[in-house]
């Protein structure tokens, strides 16, 4: 198929009809919805009066196509709603929105046994006897979020303990987690 200058004038003026691309293509022939709209495009033809205003012989088409299918079964419809009157003023309110609270800040890496004070890890092998050992669907804005062991195991678990205020984990693994970049420098050597 190729675009004549009789075909693209039909095109246009089917377009500025308000015409549906579905209709120029079966009226056109051998063409297809898509390449009526990438010609539209082309042509610059995109703003157009829309099919509300399109001329009565093509609505009486449609609706001649309509009647010839079969019909549908009827299903009752709700009677109309009477219409409000002109004076009076209807609000509408937006619905509720929830104010999205981030989750904390993102957890740092853990780091390796080299990089921790042994004071800490004391600490934390102390901490951890007593942790409370819950599972990720336990968790909450007011438990360490510590991890212990392998995910891949039955024995992995979080600590559970009160976190320290602005923090994702407990006193202890706060001591573990957030070291001063210059003490861990100095235990790396």
């Amino acid at each position: 198929m190729s675009w004549t200058d009789e075909r693209v004038e039909v095109l246009k003026k089917m377009w500025g009809e308000g015409q549906s691309a579905s209709v120029i293509a079966k009226e056109l022939g051998g063409v297809t919805r898509n390449a009526v709209i990438g010609k539209v495009h082309r042509l610059g033809l995109s703003n157009r009066v829309t099919s509300t205003t399109a001329k009565p012989a093509a609505k009486e088409k449609a609706k001649a196509q309509v009647r010839a299918k079969p019909a549908a079964p009827a299903t009752p419809a709700a009677p109309p709603k009477p219409a409000a009157p002109a004076t009076e003023t209807v609000r509408v309110t937006p619905p509720a929105v929830r104010k999205i609270i981030p989750a904390g800040q993102p957890l740092p890496p853990q780091p390796s046994a080299n990089e921790i004070s042994p004071e800490a890890l004391a600490k934390v092998s102390e901490v951890e006897k007593t942790a409370k050992k819950i599972s990720l669907m336990e968790l909450t804005e007011k438990t360490c979020k510590w991890p212990v062991g392998d995910p891949a195991t039955d024995d992995f678990w979080f600590c559970g303990l009160a976190v320290k205020a602005g923090k994702p984990y407990c006193e202890a693994h706060v001591g573990v987690a957030f070291q001063p970049m210059s003490s861990r420098r100095d235990r790396r050597r």
